[in-house]
């Protein structure tokens, strides 16, 4: 089996909502979604405060085995929402109006403390972002210049992706 396979069999139920989409736009497949996923550079992570209120922080981040990985200080902030709530939604897109397709993914933030993964993962960061982000793995979790970092994946469990120019359209996928 290999990763195409694997993909086909992790299809997610693909709608396009008619309401916010042009009549002769297409559901975007979920194969170019996770093509922009794994090339987009920057992401908005909303994480909730314990008091209800959300977070929202620019990062950056990785798309691996079906799932985004991104990282953060035990200390930061949204580590901290983690700790208590780890329903999070992961955003990426362009900042024009007329083209590209921006994304939104739901999902649950999972913490990754293989050390096997883990090493995986800092390769990926290296491939994508240059050496500037290289990590060492230690004790379940990366380790860098800038000290200790957990890292989370997250699964979509639903996603949106919303094509932007001509046409226009709202794809939901459900997994």
């Amino acid at each position: 089996m290999d990763s195409s396979d694997l993909e086909e069999i992790m299809a997610p139920e693909t709608t396009l909502d008619p309401r916010f989409s042009d009549p002769k736009a297409q559901p975007a497949p979920w194969s170019e979604a996770t093509v922009r996923l794994a090339e987009a550079e920057v992401y908005w992570l909303t994480t909730v405060r314990p008091d209800g209120r959300p977070h929202v922080t620019p990062l950056i981040a990785v798309w691996s085995e079906g799932a985004l990985h991104f990282c953060t200080g035990p200390e930061e902030r949204k580590a901290r929402n983690l700790a208590e709530n780890q329903e999070v939604v992961l955003t990426t897109g362009s900042a024009s109006l007329g083209e590209g397709l921006d994304l939104v993914v739901e999902g649950t933030a999972v913490r990754v403390t293989d050390e096997g993964r883990l090493r995986a993962l800092a390769r990926v960061y290296v491939e994508k972002y240059g050496p500037d982000w290289r990590f060492d793995v230690r004790d379940g979790a990366f380790v860098g210049d800038g000290g200790t970092a957990l890292v989370f994946a997250v699964a979509p469990r639903t996603a949106f992706g919303f094509a932007k120019g001509d046409p226009f359209g709202q794809t939901r996928w459900r997994f």
